[in-house]
């Protein structure tokens, strides 16, 4: 949360006084890579608050692992290195942080994917849950 915070308070304030600074692609490329990190962020959080909801027995394992509750394809595009290497460095600290903690959610996932066997008393307390 800090990070998604850290970001909001860059692009959204400090970092209008770097982008004005920018030639106009490059002022192009470091909105683009804004909605990135954003991105990045959000689906990283949702997946962690997904989580929290299983592991307090919110929701199921099973529909924990749905897909529509799985990390979303959000690290897919990313710019090239030149272009990142024109942004500033605090926009570039900010999109390698969110590159790194949506990479390593991602890993979280894929495990999670692996024939992972469901827990017995989840799926009781998510019946019970159901027809009470």
């Amino acid at each position: 949360m800090r990070l998604a915070d850290d970001a909001r308070l860059y692009f959204d304030e400090a970092g209008k006084t770097d982008r004005e600074r920018l030639l106009p692609m490059q002022r192009v490329q470091f909105s683009c890579e804004s909605l990135r990190v954003t991105t990045r962020l959000m689906h990283a959080v949702s997946w962690l608050l997904n989580r929290k909801a299983v592991a307090a027995g919110e929701l199921s394992e099973e529909e924990g692992l749905s897909p529509e509750r799985r990390l979303g394809r959000a690290g897919d595009a990313a710019c090239d290195e030149e272009t990142l290497g024109a942004l500033p460095d605090r926009a570039r600290e900010i999109i390698e942080a969110s590159r790194d903690l949506y990479e390593r959610v991602k890993r979280l996932d894929a495990t999670l994917a692996e024939d992972a066997p469901p827990s017995p008393a989840r799926k009781l307390m998510g019946d019970l849950e159901k027809r009470f």
